[in-house]
């Protein structure tokens, strides 16, 4: 069963182009309910799964409390890997096709206000290296609404600054994001006189680089963001997405189509970026109710 997986996740590698966290998400999942028919149900050939054993897997996942996103995310990849195995002749019938899947609530995303982002895009100290690459990568996040992955994994001919635009890839697509002059000048000052305070500067192709002289992790970026959150008096929990969803949400709240929205966030449906549109009829509804007199 896990040589099954492996060349499921080999499949998504190359022939799909899927990222390696989509792949991971796909091992992950597929790997607990390898062990779960295995060691609970006493399977061992997928051929033998049943929907009645994948019931009884969901039922499991519920009972062990985790979350409704988190099954419904389960069973979409429990079909598609099933899906393949049907395709590769390795089973008969799709089972996951009639799983039951849970009731999932669709939660708004979280954003900062125009307040506290700019509250949180003043705290880094501009006069030294790490604060110049802070503000430069704070401003940057914010203003092009790309992910940490794509932020940490900019390389120094990724940014046109005469344009204004940096260049992100991924396997299946690239995209060209464009910034103001905020993020401009952090970028040039960082450029000038930040970068190259740093060792190994010349030699590393990545835009930025933690204090070793390696380049900026996920989790060193999160902890950066963490302690600007935290001196900026900004109370509630913060993520580096919450800069992602706060792009979008200020940019459609200023009057940016929600195509152009869309592309420069890399969504591949612009029905996901229509949850941006919720986030302003609700704060709408808000402004209303506060301020009509019948409200």
């Amino acid at each position: 069963m896990e040589e099954a997986i492996q060349k499921f996740i080999s499949y998504l590698r190359k022939t799909k182009k899927s990222s390696p966290n989509t792949e991971m998400s796909y091992r992950r999942d597929l790997e607990k309910l390898c062990r779960y028919m295995n060691e609970t149900a006493g399977i061992v050939e997928w051929r033998d799964v049943t929907v009645t054993d994948l019931n009884a897997y969901v039922l499991y996942l519920e009972q062990q409390n985790y979350a409704p996103t988190t099954v419904s995310r389960t069973i979409a990849s429990t079909r598609t890997f099933f899906y393949y195995l049907l395709k590769q002749g390795l089973v008969s019938g799709n089972p996951a096709d009639d799983i039951k899947a849970p009731k999932v609530e669709k939660k708004l995303p979280d954003i900062l206000s125009v307040e506290e982002v700019a509250a949180l895009l003043a705290m880094p100290e501009g006069t030294t290296p790490k604060g110049k690459r802070d503000r430069a990568m704070l401003e940057l996040l914010y203003a092009t609404g790309i992910r940490v992955s794509e932020l940490i994994g900019l390389s120094l001919s990724d940014v046109n600054m005469t344009v204004g635009y940096i260049t992100c890839r991924d396997r299946m697509r690239e995209r060209a994001i464009p910034f103001g002059n905020a993020a401009r000048n952090a970028l040039l000052d960082y450029m000038k006189d930040g970068r190259s305070a740093f060792p190994g500067a010349e030699e590393c192709r990545f835009l930025f680089m933690n204090v070793s002289g390696k380049p900026m992790s996920r989790q060193g970026f999160w902890k950066i963001l963490k302690g600007y959150a935290a001196e900026a008096g900004i109370e509630h929990e913060i993520t580096p997405h919450m800069l992602r969803h706060s792009f979008a949400a200020h940019m459609i709240e200023n009057g940016a189509d929600l195509r152009s929205v869309s592309e420069m966030l890399g969504h591949s449906d612009i029905s996901t970026t229509q949850m941006y549109l919720n986030l302003n009829l609700g704060k709408m509804r808000d402004v209303y109710a506060k301020a009509h007199p019948r409200g």
